[in-house]
């Protein structure tokens, strides 16, 4: 098959490029991003030795991927994720696994995965993300590396990776979500770490409610995080807010900012595609002014460059 044959050769050059990354004491990461390799609408992340691949608007895997995965070295698993991006919508499933010496199983959704000497609990199964977002992975390391002494807040903490970074940089994380399954996925991170999660704070609630209070309360950080999702909506009736972040992430940003202690760090983040790098760049420069350090894609992600990064410092 030709059409297969080249598919492989692209997989094998994808996976060539990523070995020439310097990716310390780390075995989760992008390894093959869509149009960037070749591979137009195909993404594949590796999680230590099984890989999650997504096809764009592809229900099912192409009949070449299937027939050249086994044959690519490195891989024990392989997952498929139906993405529905206008839904929102995953259903991850194992397509085909293999123990040592060739003997096909049953894979196992939860497993352990390390980046920059940390471990990270991962669910495959899970829906839209396993646990971790890896295109995060610089922006971990930064934020373990600025930490130390320091009281760090991680709005919109999901399963905790950056409060796991603050702490093992020598800081304080209090993590913050409306979810306490995420709260309790962080606290087994911390776990995982073998770190005291009673020596840090955990807050769950809405960002903005919390962000207020804080700030009344004269509550001060020597950092901030600041990576919400695209889309979210918090209470009940009249009490329900709605959060896009194209439309609210100013306010969030001048929220951060004030209660921050002076030479206190922001980092602010977001995936959303809806925003340009251009918007995004003159809220900030708005809303903070000062010196800001815009900051790339980790190198592995060659394709379209979604996420947008910013640090500031007050």
């Amino acid at each position: 098959m030709k059409k297969a044959t080249f598919m492989r050769d692209l997989l094998q050059e994808a996976i060539d490029r990523r070995s020439a990354i310097d990716f310390p004491d780390t075995n989760a990461y992008r390894l093959v991003d869509s149009e960037g390799d070749g591979l137009s609408g195909l993404t594949i992340d590796r999680f230590g030795p099984v890989w999650l691949a997504s096809e764009a608007r592809s229900r099912e895997p192409s009949p070449e991927l299937l027939a050249e995965m086994p044959a690519v070295l490195g891989v024990n698993a392989l997952w498929w994720k139906y993405l529905d991006r206008e839904e929102k919508t995953a259903s991850p499933r194992c397509l085909w696994s293999r123990a040592v010496g060739g003997e096909y199983r049953a894979e196992p959704s939860h497993l352990q995965v390390r980046e920059n000497a940390m471990v990270f609990e991962i669910d495959l199964a899970a829906g839209y993300s396993q646990g971790i977002f890896l295109d995060q992975r610089l922006n971990r390391r930064w934020i373990s590396k600025v930490s130390e002494g320091r009281s760090v807040l991680n709005l919109f903490a999901y399963t905790c990776g950056f409060s796991v970074a603050v702490a093992r940089g020598g800081g304080v994380a209090t993590s913050l979500d409306l979810s306490q399954s995420y709260l309790d996925w962080g606290r087994r991170n911390f776990a995982a770490n073998e770190i005291d999660d009673q020596q840090h704070h955990w807050c769950r609630g809405d960002a903005f409610e919390w962000l207020a209070r804080f700030a009344r309360s004269g509550r001060r950080f020597g950092g901030v995080i600041l990576d919400p999702p695209t889309f979210s909506h918090s209470g009940r009736g009249r009490d329900r807010r709605l959060f896009r972040v194209e439309n609210d992430l100013g306010v969030l940003v001048e929220m951060a900012a004030e209660i921050l202690e002076p030479g206190g760090f922001l980092l602010v983040t977001t995936n959303c595609r809806r925003l340009s790098q251009q918007t995004f760049a003159s809220l900030l420069v708005s809303r903070l002014g000062g010196e800001i350090e815009w900051v790339p894609m980790p190198p592995e992600y060659r394709g379209e460059q979604y996420l947008k990064t910013a640090r500031w410092v007050a």
